[in-house]
């Protein structure tokens, strides 16, 4: 897998699972961009998770990753970022049908949910699934004129 620059962000429920997760990508070589937050000191999620998807909508990442207790507003923080196709994914089969399926750039996940291991695989998987296009292009392209209207 090649390196890729991801953006990280969480409120106080996922800040351990962040730590753990940003340590892990930079050892596998990749850049990690930390959006904050910064303690498990009790934060609100929302500016923490569209900072990330902002940061992927520009192109300064390549895609996200957004944790929080139990993924779902994180997630809902990360998609009215325009641009951004977030996607919660508390297990290895929705990591990679959100991937190859729907082209999701930002990955959500429940820290409260998911233990470190499996929320490792839930990573592995976002990155290393391709986007199959084809038939899903099409549904991609409608999900995102969506946010013209």
């Amino acid at each position: 897998m090649m390196s890729m620059r991801i953006a990280l962000g969480s409120d106080h429920a996922g800040f351990e699972l962040k730590s753990h997760l940003i340590a892990r990508l930079a050892a596998q070589g990749h850049e990690t961009i930390d959006l904050g937050t910064n303690s498990t000191e009790s934060v609100d999620y929302p500016e923490f998770c569209a900072a990330v998807g902002r940061s992927v909508a520009a192109g300064d990442a390549d895609w996200g990753i957004v944790l929080g207790g139990s993924g779902q507003g994180e997630q809902l923080a990360a998609n009215k970022v325009r641009g951004v196709r977030a996607a919660l994914c508390n297990c290895l089969y929705t990591a990679r049908m959100a991937r190859s399926h729907n082209d999701a750039n930002v990955l959500s996940i429940g820290a409260r949910v998911v233990g470190i291991s499996i929320a490792e695989e839930i990573v592995d998987i976002f990155a290393a699934t391709a986007f199959e296009g084809g038939r899903h292009q099409r549904r991609v392209d409608q999900v995102m004129a969506l946010e013209d209207e």
